[in-house]
């Protein structure tokens, strides 16, 4: 059951990984500039986590009668999702300046650091335990995004100042030290929740997450009078009106997939496995950058996106690597018993 979900949220975290900076880009080339918006979409879409959960409570019901359990969360669970979905709120800021300024291409090479930063923290709070082969690729994805900062200026936007595009560059990095962060963060709420950890309370701690980032995000766009905007910036759209708010919904879906994905996979295996997954579909979401929206590759892109590939075959390597002592180790303590008995005998 654990591989299936494993399966599914890896399917869900790689749609979310691929898509959210490719349509948010697509949003800002085209004449959206409501960066606010955009991190309230992020996380907006956080009523879809009702549907999965009234049906496993309508499950229950079915099973338990009346005595079924509404929801599952206990208060110092709820307390870790609020303080979590405001730090996420913050991030899907950062990252989404990062977006409406910098080239998918980039963006998508400077967030892939975040494995380096969830390797980090994933051992200082969950004590993640490291091999020669997982410290290799972090080194690598760590050096990787850094060679994009040599020429980075080459690939800004035109119309673009210099000190937009190094902002973004730079909120960018934060956005993914602060992913990095928030990832083992809620392994650890898991690890200490001191109550079973299901799916359903999985999906009970996404939605809580979500609830208050999107709610950190609404006062940011109230604030910045996004709300009155958005009529006249449909209007104005370069792709229709239409388009614009099918954008805006597709943003929110995908996000979704992200999220659930990360959180689901977090549950399933451990946060750096996740941030192994997000770093593993960068070169999809550079050839799509390229196809759809003709970025340029340069040098630095290409030796960048070279030791990041090389980062996951490693990575890839030793679990493969590991996983083979874990068999051995498995097949001879099953065998010392046999060897036992028959020495008796």
């Amino acid at each position: 059951m654990k591989w299936a979900l494993l399966l599914l949220n890896g399917v869900l975290l790689a749609i979310g990984t691929c898509g959210v900076p490719l349509i948010m880009r697509l949003y800002f080339i085209h004449g959206g500039k409501r960066v606010w918006l955009l991190s309230w979409l992020q996380t907006g879409g956080w009523p879809v986590s009702l549907l999965p959960l009234a049906v496993a409570y309508h499950r229950r019901r079915r099973k338990e009668g009346s005595t079924a359990k509404l929801f599952f969360m206990k208060p110092p669970v709820f307390a870790a999702a609020t303080v979590i979905g405001i730090l996420i709120g913050v991030d899907d800021y950062l990252y989404a300046y990062g977006v409406s300024r910098l080239p998918v291409s980039t963006s998508t090479l400077i967030i892939a650091s975040q494995l380096a930063f969830t390797a980090l923290f994933a051992f200082l709070l969950v004590r993640q335990k490291f091999t020669p082969y997982s410290i290799n690729a972090v080194a690598l994805l760590t050096v990787g995004p850094g060679v994009l900062a040599l020429h980075s200026s080459g690939d800004r936007p035109k119309g673009e100042s210099n000190r937009e595009y190094f902002l973004g560059f730079f909120l960018t990095v934060a956005a993914a030290v602060l992913y990095g962060f928030v990832m083992p963060l809620v392994e650890l709420t898991y690890k200490r929740a001191k109550q079973a950890i299901t799916y359903t309370l999985v999906l009970e701690i996404q939605l809580v997450m979500c609830f208050f980032a999107t709610v950190l995000c609404t006062v940011g766009m109230v604030i910045n009078n996004d709300f009155k905007a958005m009529p006249r910036e449909a209007r104005n759209f370069e792709l229709g009106k239409t388009t614009y708010y099918v954008v805006l919904v597709w943003t929110g879906i995908i996000s979704q997939c992200f999220f659930l994905g990360a959180i689901g996979v977090v549950f399933s295996a451990s946060s750096l496995v996740s941030g192994v997954i997000v770093a593993v579909f960068l070169p999809v979401t550079e050839i799509f950058a390229v196809i759809f929206y003709h970025e340029k590759f340069q040098g630095e892109k290409g030796v960048s996106l070279f030791l990041s590939l090389w980062g996951f075959v490693s990575y890839f390597y030793g679990e493969l690597q590991q996983e083979k002592k874990r068999r051995q180790i498995a097949a001879r303590e099953t065998e010392i018993p046999q060897t036992t008995g028959v020495s008796t005998a």
